[in-house]
């Protein structure tokens, strides 16, 4: 199907950042039995993907501002237009050669992100957003599941490690939730929640401390596949709290009236 110029900038960036990483992934499995290790390979190849995806996405549009995971933000002479891009979301599964992981790239127009692209490069899944336009998987147009009792759902969480967020409340979050609910998954990759919430695979998602490049193109495939993405309050912007609650319109009411008074 025919794209927005937009896009298609968007997609080939992720593309070609993603046949770098396809080859990475092909070297991990031998890397996982040497003495070093393969962390220090992996960490090399996520700033290359960023720097192909920044050299692109630059060339296309000269002056947009440019905020990566590895490189940090990168002001442009365009104050309106930021690119908002995670290189490899899901490092870990990555880095122990499973392939759940993928390139972000969302861009932001002044305060709102009007398109996104999230591409796992491992099985070809294309996932496009453009405000107004819809949310298509490889040119399917997607919508959000319809389910309407929680007993029946299918929800996608983040699960805080060593070293990061409140693992007291992780545990009650999910404690409050596990007997309403048909069952967790966690995948470790938040674009990839986002994207199969917006497909109808899970049925909802939540997670905390994550940042706006785990977000960005997320949010606007979610919400062109009719779904509602907010904070956990419930009406407050992910990209600003950092928190993110998502799903239909029932599953997002009811995973916001669980999870709000948990952190109150």
């Amino acid at each position: 199907m025919l794209h927005s110029a937009l896009i298609n900038v968007m997609v080939k960036a992720a593309r070609r950042a993603g046949r770098s990483l396809k080859r990475d992934l092909g070297e991990i499995e031998h890397l996982q039995v040497s003495l070093k290790g393969p962390a220090n390979f992996v960490s090399l190849a996520d700033k290359r993907a960023e720097e192909m995806i920044y050299t692109d996405l630059a060339k296309a549009r000269p002056g947009y501002g440019f905020l990566g995971e590895e490189g940090g933000n990168r002001e442009g002479s365009d104050k309106s237009h930021t690119w908002i891009v995670d290189p490899l979301d899901g490092t870990t599964n990555f880095l122990h050669g499973i392939p759940q992981f993928a390139i972000s790239i969302g861009l932001k127009r002044e305060d709102t992100v009007i398109a996104g692209v999230i591409y796992n490069p491992a099985n070809d899944e294309l996932y496009i957003a453009e405000r107004g336009k819809g949310a298509f998987l490889n040119d399917q147009r997607l919508r959000v599941a319809g389910r309407r009792k929680l007993n029946e759902c299918v929800i996608a969480c983040g699960l805080p490690h060593i070293g990061r967020g409140d693992h007291q409340l992780a545990l009650q979050e999910m404690a409050a939730l596990q007997d309403k609910i048909a069952g967790f998954r966690r995948f470790g990759a938040a674009a990839l929640d986002f994207a199969f919430v917006a497909a109808g695979r899970l049925d909802g998602y939540w997670e905390r401390n994550l940042q706006p490049w785990d977000i960005a193109a997320g949010q606007i495939l979610v919400r062109e596949a009719g779904g509602i993405v907010s904070g956990i309050e419930g009406h407050d912007n992910a990209l600003t709290t950092k928190n993110v609650v998502c799903g239909n319109e029932f599953v997002h009411g009811e995973l916001v009236k669980i999870l709000k008074p948990l952190a109150d």
